[in-house]
């Protein structure tokens, strides 16, 4: 029995045709997989539903928390502004009942001798005594007897003549006037406003003195020649010498 031999051309062609083949195969199954991926993505809509569905929940959740924070941050600066008005309205409160108690007038030194009167007579003065003296140091602290607007201030009185040495005027809302004289320091200035018992000047003896004390008036005008009874005058307002 005689041995088939297969001719190299016939090997070659045979070896070519079955790898075409294989590699054909191989395409062909490729292509299935992906056909079926695409199928199952079409075969399960409901997957990309439930998706979206919970995108939405987890938007609307958010949504919920930044508008609870958002009241939260209102409700806080509401309650502070109303805490604030309060405090406000307390503290003028406060201020309104301080400035009932303080008197509305008090004494123009705080120890003191009383010494010539208003309406004395003496050589000391060509008329009668114009005010109240009150003897005290020189340097003594000098206070508006009630609040007002410093109207004279300076030597001469103020304008008043020199008898009164160093002086200051007050207005008051009154209507009355207030003078304080013979003192040795002002400390405040036409136009200034005061309050009851703001220290304005120092106590002394300039003028036509005979010793260190504070000449005290009450004027209808701010001018000399319109005094009144001082002592009287602070009795009515509650103030005693």
């Amino acid at each position: 029995m005689s041995k088939r031999v297969m001719k190299p051309s016939i090997r070659t062609t045979a070896v070519a045709l079955a790898a075409a083949g294989l590699g054909a195969s191989l395409v062909a199954g490729a292509g299935s997989a992906f056909a079926a991926e695409g199928k199952a993505a079409v075969a399960n809509p409901q997957t990309a539903v439930a998706a979206s569905a919970a995108l939405a929940k987890q938007a609307n959740v958010q949504a919920q928390v930044a508008a609870q924070a958002q009241a939260a941050q209102a409700k806080a600066a509401q309650i502070k502004a109303a805490q604030l008005k309060a405090a406000t309205a307390k503290a003028q409160a406060v201020k309104v009942a301080a400035a009932k108690k303080a008197p509305s007038w008090v004494k123009p030194v705080s120890a003191y001798t009383l010494t010539a009167s208003y309406n004395q007579g003496g050589a000391m003065w060509a008329h009668k005594h114009s005010g109240q003296d009150f003897a005290v140091p020189v340097g003594t602290p000098v206070k508006a007897a009630s609040a007002g607007t410093v109207v004279k201030a300076g030597p001469n009185g103020g304008g008043d003549g020199p008898a009164y040495g160093n002086a200051i005027v007050v207005k008051h809302a009154n209507g009355r006037y207030s003078q304080y004289a013979h003192l040795s320091k002002i400390k405040v200035h036409i136009g200034q406003k005061v309050s009851a018992g703001q220290q304005i000047a120092l106590s002394g003896n300039t003028g036509n003195s005979s010793g260190p004390h504070l000449h005290f008036e009450i004027r209808t005008t701010p001018n000399y020649g319109s005094a009144v009874n001082p002592a009287a005058f602070l009795r009515s307002h509650g103030v005693s010498i």
